[in-house]
């Protein structure tokens, strides 16, 4: 049916939302697509759910493609099976819980793993109903403390997520790449450039993960890759290390006095002027800097909430990611959810009085022991790549207004483990050894992760194998953020009078614009939209009387559909214009052949 303006449930907007960032924020609020209802939650509107339902289409075809079947979880879920996985403490802040009038414990589905894997549990259980691969387009919940950019980073947003569920790590492997191939056509047909780049498993948990990223400057995910074809998620790159040297060799460490030298660059400087080193100064990167920092580990189980403090030692010369730091810390705390890292504050410093803030250094025999597994005060000690058995390092004394020169790892100081835990530098070198690596921005457009068996151990999903035999089902997991990719597809596809969308999603084939008062325009409008409508074609027709061409042309363009076809004064000479949204490019076109041109300048568009 060809939607008409004059009676199409929508208001454009000449001005950005104030609260607007980003150019598919604005355009898509402005263009009448989406309202917003509260911070990080968005109505959607008839315009935008015709783009969502195309894009929720092109995903379903590739899913089913590769015999992926569709589900539909509720998004209110009962506490015990996220209880169950941990996952109900664990996820800390970041999901919504509430109580039912009896008291009941549910939550709004931030994902639902524990929901797939019970249902597979209820209804399988021989090697003959695997493999199976479940999905669902369904809406999640996550209590973003800074949401943003629109429907980039929401509270409230739809994802398609899907589980694969295979008798063994082979089958495993084979879903994984089914489902990474169907990503990469999903993304084709949507229009999006991606970029599969190593990723971190985090509180998901498995032994294989990767991202899709979409290359954008407004992307928060930095992710880096080489000219050889290296590409990960800065969470994910392990650092080449060097080799460990031997120290047989090597002089004592000695303790100077070294006042007012809080920073690295006092530090360095003051090396420099009392202690100068024959050949070569000093520089940060001689200088080993241990950052305190402090963790909120919520309760689990028997185990009671608290605060920890753990030390990390990195060259001075590097700055630490927190992010990176969140990404591989889980671990080392025996704890299996995701963890929020900050900089320790003065009241921690103050309950821990061996840490002389500014003369922070390892366990040393030259002073009393502070850090590390046999530090007195039991502070978790890690360290980077970079500090391997036999380097020697400028550091803390752990004495106000000393430091320590000459000190040996491996020989005068240990550590509890190693962590990737400071900023990629472009540069760096490819852990593949595939040259420099360059840092780029993209926003998460899709996650694919080898969970392996552990939801299947904790919910005992167990199937015969053709031995007779129970065998711990082994799983898959990936997710596609659908009102993302609109958001994605929006705002690589504009310009400075509105959105361009690609012919696959917009809402519309193309946009009929009766322009005049003569009744004779707005007659041939009616009669255009239809003989479009009949050959296949969506068709929006602006038949708003009263209404001025500026305004109707403006409305056109920011609305964005991929071919405008205008009816007005060329009427009287058997003529109409036709325009290509994307190019801008005008032509007059005879009546009689606007139908075929249509047709045919659709089948040039992307």
């Amino acid at each position: 049916m060809v939607l008409r303006l004059s009676t199409l449930f929508l208001r454009t907007l000449r001005e950005d939302p104030v609260d607007a960032e980003i150019a598919s924020h604005k355009l898509m609020v402005r263009a009448g697509y989406i309202r917003r209802a509260a911070p990080g939650i968005y109505s959607w509107l008839p315009l935008g759910l015709r783009v969502l339902a195309k894009v929720e289409t092109i995903i379903r075809e590739e899913m089913a493609a590769i015999g992926s079947q569709e589900v539909h979880f509720p998004a209110l879920l009962p506490r015990e099976p996220y209880e169950a996985t941990n996952r109900w403490t664990e996820y800390g802040d970041g999901i919504f819980r509430l109580k039912d009038r009896k008291d009941n414990d549910y939550l709004l589905a931030p994902t639902h793993e524990e929901m797939f894997t019970l249902l597979v549990k209820d209804l399988y259980s021989s090697y003959k109903d695997l493999p199976v691969s479940l999905f669902q387009i369904q809406t999640k919940y996550r209590d973003e403390a800074r949401p943003r950019a629109g429907l980039m980073r929401g509270r409230e947003f739809i994802m398609k997520d899907s589980y694969s569920f295979d008798i063994d790590d082979a089958g495993l492997a084979l879903s994984y790449e089914a489902h990474r191939a169907a990503y990469f056509r999903i993304f084709e047909r949507l229009g999006l450039e991606v970029v599969a780049v190593k990723a971190t498993a985090g509180a998901m948990g498995g032994s294989k993960s990767e991202e899709f990223l979409h290359p954008t400057p407004v992307g928060e995910d930095t992710y880096v890759r080489s000219a050889g074809g290296y590409a990960a998620n800065v969470e994910a790159v392990t650092t080449a290390v060097p080799a460990e040297l031997d120290f047989s060799d090597f002089a004592a460490a000695e303790v100077h006095d070294t006042p007012d030298t809080p920073t690295i660059e006092t530090l360095v400087a003051a090396a420099n002027a009392s202690q100068p080193r024959e050949g070569t100064p000093w520089t940060a990167a001689d200088t080993l800097k241990n950052v305190v920092l402090a963790v909120d580990l919520p309760a689990v189980g028997e185990k009671k909430a608290e605060r920890r403090l753990l030390v990390i030692g990195v060259p001075g010369d590097r700055g630490v990611d927190l992010k990176r730091i969140e990404a591989n810390l889980a671990g080392h705390l025996g704890f299996g959810g995701e963890v929020e890292v900050e900089p320790a504050t003065e009241a921690d410093l103050k309950q821990n009085p061996l840490l002389v803030k500014g003369y922070i250094g390892p366990g040393l025999s030259l002073a009393a022991p502070v850090l590390g597994s046999e530090g007195s005060s039991k502070l978790l000690y890690l360290v980077d790549p970079r500090v391997v058995s036999g380097t020697r390092w400028i550091t803390g004394a752990n004495q106000a207004g000393k430091h320590v020169f000459g000190l040996v790892a491996g020989r005068d100081f240990g550590w509890d483990g190693v962590i990737e835990a400071v900023e990629i530098r472009p540069g760096d070198a490819a852990p593949d050894g595939s040259g420099p690596l360059e840092l780029a921005r993209g926003v998460e457009m899709g996650h694919v992760f080898q969970l392996g068996r552990r939801y299947a151990e904790i919910f005992d999903l167990k199937v015969l194998d053709q031995n007779g035999k129970q065998v711990v089902v082994t799983m898959g997991s990936y997710g596609v953020g659908v009102t993302r990719a609109v958001a994605a597809i929006a705002e690589g596809n504009n310009d400075d009078r509105g959105l361009i969308w690609p012919k696959a999603v917009a809402p519309a084939d193309v946009h009929v614009v009766a322009v005049g008062r003569d009744q004779e325009v707005f007659d041939a409008a009616e009669k255009l939209a239809a003989d479009l409508e009949s050959a296949g074609l969506e068709v929006i027709l602006d038949d708003r009387q009263k209404v001025s061409p500026g305004v109707k042309f403006g409305d056109a363009e920011l609305v964005g559909v991929p071919i405008i076809l205008a009816v007005g004064r060329g009427l009287a000479e058997g003529l109409v214009e036709l325009k290509n949204r994307r190019t801008g490019e005008p032509a007059n076109i005879p009546v009689d052949a606007a139908v075929a041109q249509v047709l045919a300048l659709r089948e040039t568009l992307v």
